[in-house]
């Protein structure tokens, strides 16, 4: 696989922002697999007791960077549920909804798919250390995965906006907490000065959206090569939204699929200051990437209030499933497309809904209004959501 610049499609280093800005992105080489021999091959790998195929990422080997086995640090991540949501298509307003809960990674978000890609890199390359910026999730994901593979990690994380949950897992595993004051733009901005000659493993990573773009071959899969209307998902720094997008487009490219889905990308009204601290990123570093993304997929882009998310929370709390505040979003989204001018998702519509982070990785975040007297659920009272 080669790797060249996002924006201008010069060649570039997978770990390093191009000149002009873009970002590196592998590019997939074409197989000698057919359509159905590739899916006969992952299906088996799926049921083989082979470690390394325990990973719903690395049973796609062929379409990841190659990485020598020895150097592959897993555990046992991508193997994530697609529920069914009736009550959720109801309160959405379409026929058919489902989740793809990546909050049930190894440490508790969709991260996990991107972190083991890229700590492997990082091994193989003979690194000591890695670091990154974060909210929390990337954070807690890059420690568990650096203790696995014997590296030192570092996370620089704003001041008092990641949860208790988080933190006590950079520090369960081992990372070094840099805080600082401000946003994850600010933690992000010094990255650089606070600590030198480590691998940075944030989205600007490329091997990152290689891991994490096996979700789309998740939903795939689970649904047999059966592609949704629609995929909806919460975005904060967006490497998610381009890791899906080209995960899709690397399934219609091989054949595996004979059409693309739209995406609608949700995001939080109030930016940095939402309750939804996973998706408090007020400049995105994959704005580029994502946007092309959303023109490629004929896809939207909204936001939504925090009331909305945490009313959308605790529904889908309701059924069992539970999520972080920020997977919300993407319920929320749903809802507010329905309801917006334009009919943009139709009543008829096949949706699948990413949730991309655990219940208990904010459980400190009150779920929904309620009414003063008894438990049921209320919906927010003037609400507005912005389409764009």
């Amino acid at each position: 696989m080669r790797v060249e610049c996002s924006d201008c499609g010069a060649v570039a280093d997978p770990l390093e922002i191009c000149r002009c800005g873009g970002l590196p992105e592998f590019v997939l080489e074409p197989l000698r697999l057919d359509p159905v021999g590739l899916r006969r091959l992952v299906r088996e790998r799926r049921a083989s007791y082979e470690p390394l195929f325990a990973s719903g990422v690395w049973r796609w080997r062929e379409l990841l960077p190659a990485i020598p086995a020895e150097a592959i640090v897993s555990l046992a991540e991508g193997n994530v549920p697609l529920y069914d949501s009736a009550p959720g298509a109801r309160f959405a307003g379409v026929d058919r909804l489902a989740y793809l809960h990546l909050g049930m990674n190894p440490t508790g978000s969709f991260k996990d798919l991107g972190m083991t890609v890229a700590i492997s890199a990082a091994k193989a390359s003979g690194a000591r250390s890695v670091v990154c910026a974060s909210t929390g999730n990337t954070a807690s994901s890059m420690a568990a995965y650096a203790a696995r593979a014997g590296l030192a990690a570092y996370a620089i994380v704003p001041r008092g906006r990641v949860s208790d949950a988080k933190l006590a897992q950079m520090r369960e595993y081992g990372a070094e907490l840099i805080e600082v004051d401000g946003s994850f733009d600010d933690a992000f901005a010094s990255l650089k000065h606070h600590v030198r000659d480590a691998v940075v493993v944030n989205s600007v990573n490329a091997y990152r959206i290689e891991g994490q773009k096996c979700a789309a071959f998740a939903i795939l899969e689970a649904r047999q090569w059966n592609v949704p209307d629609w995929i909806v998902l919460p975005g904060g720094n967006l490497g998610n939204i381009s890791a899906i997008a080209k995960g899709l487009r690397e399934a219609l490219a091989l054949g595996l699929i004979d059409k693309l889905p739209r995406l609608a990308l949700v995001r939080a009204a109030l930016g940095v200051d939402t309750t939804a601290s996973a998706i408090a990123v007020g400049n995105p570093k994959s704005r580029s990437r994502a946007s092309r993304a959303l023109e490629r997929f004929n896809g939207v882009e909204l936001t939504v209030s925090d009331e909305a998310i945490l009313d959308a929370k605790a529904r889908i709390g309701r059924e069992g499933i539970g999520c972080e505040p920020a997977s919300a979003a993407s319920l929320a989204g749903i809802r507010a497309l329905r309801q917006a001018q334009g009919d943009t998702i139709s009543a008829d519509a096949d949706v699948v809904a990413i949730l991309t982070g655990h219940i208990l990785k904010d459980a400190r975040v009150p779920s929904a209004l309620r009414q003063a007297q008894g438990d049921s659920l209320v919906a927010p009272q003037g609400d507005s959501y912005a389409v764009a």
